[in-house]
């Protein structure tokens, strides 16, 4: 399987982990292994890597490239089940550092048959595992009017969510969506004016994957796993490609940095209480050079916080 996936931010990401050589570290998003790799070179003997991902694709390409490595664990699944896979390691709170790495990546977007892009034509899937769950194409022909119009517009961030919405249960009524051309089409002939250099589609099949694949509920769930498996002083690195997910990132890192607040007047020994990282760094961007290389890295955001003991 070649490899076609470029690492966002892999060294802006390896210093984020402050890696030891006989660490344990989690790659909670394999995708095609780049971050992996990257990872691997730096352990010594005794370091270990367990990563995961519900792609199988992805399960594929970590049987090609790893399997020899004594020191890496693949598990399929998604990283929803984080805290399950670290206790059945046996490495509760001794993580010394936890990446993820958000969102669709490349070789997914550049399978057609995959239906992540509208840029060419295959069948309407969405999903991150095609072996579970509802393709986008039966997600469309079940949702409700309202709830489409919700999901383009909180997902999407789309401008036009009410008349993407209507053309898409007015059309479905006509013939059932199954493809990713049919789909753009549509909304291009709904949306009335478009975003420079971006496709009329854009923001709806994001919307749509997001929904399909419950993507910010996976980062919910997952979130406070991450920090509950960090050893102390154990790093946990995030990288977001959108708004949605960086805001969720960001407000739950400055939540756990914070504590909980306590009654004015009450007299507290140490720190806030309920207060488990410390926040290490404003948020990371990539640089011009990087996004000269990787046009896909310019919307990346890093995002790193340190577990307190």
């Amino acid at each position: 399987m070649t490899d076609t996936h470029l690492p966002v931010l892999l060294a802006e990401a390896l210093a984020a982990l402050n890696l030891r050589p006989d660490g344990i570290y989690i790659d909670g998003t394999f995708g095609r292994g780049g971050h992996a790799k990257a990872l691997l070179e730096r352990l010594g003997p005794h370091g270990r890597l367990l990563a995961l991902d519900r792609d199988p694709d992805a399960a594929r390409c970590a049987a090609e490239r790893f399997s020899g490595d004594s020191r890496f664990t693949f598990v399929h699944t998604p990283f929803g089940r984080l805290a399950e896979v670290i206790d059945g390691q046996g490495w509760s709170r001794q993580v010394n550092g936890i990446l993820l790495d958000l969102g669709v990546s490349s070789p997914q977007l550049d399978d057609a048959e995959r239906g992540f892009s509208f840029r060419q034509d295959g069948p309407l899937d969405m999903r991150m595992d095609p072996l579970h769950g509802r393709s986008a194409a039966d997600w469309l022909s079940r949702i409700s009017e309202a709830e489409l119009d919700r999901v383009l517009a909180e997902y999407g961030e789309e401008r036009f969510h009410r008349r993407v919405a209507r053309a898409i249960v007015s059309a479905r009524q006509q013939t059932l969506l199954t493809t990713t051309a049919q789909l753009a089409a549509l909304v291009a002939t709904a949306v009335p004016t478009r975003e420079p250099g971006q496709h009329p589609a854009t923001r709806t099949f994001q919307a749509i994957r997001i929904a399909v694949n419950d993507e910010l509920g996976e980062l919910r769930t997952t979130l406070p796993q991450a920090v509950a498996a960090l050893a102390p002083a154990g790093r946990l690195a995030v990288i977001s490609f959108h708004s949605l997910e960086d805001r969720m990132v960001k407000q739950f890192l400055r939540e756990q940095a914070k504590g909980r607040e306590l009654p004015l007047g009450l007299p507290v020994m140490g720190g806030p209480e309920g207060m488990t990282l410390r926040l290490l760094s404003r948020a990371i961007r990539p640089g011009a050079a990087e996004v000269a290389v990787n046009p896909r890295a310019r919307s990346a955001t890093l995002r790193i916080a340190e577990r307190l003991a």
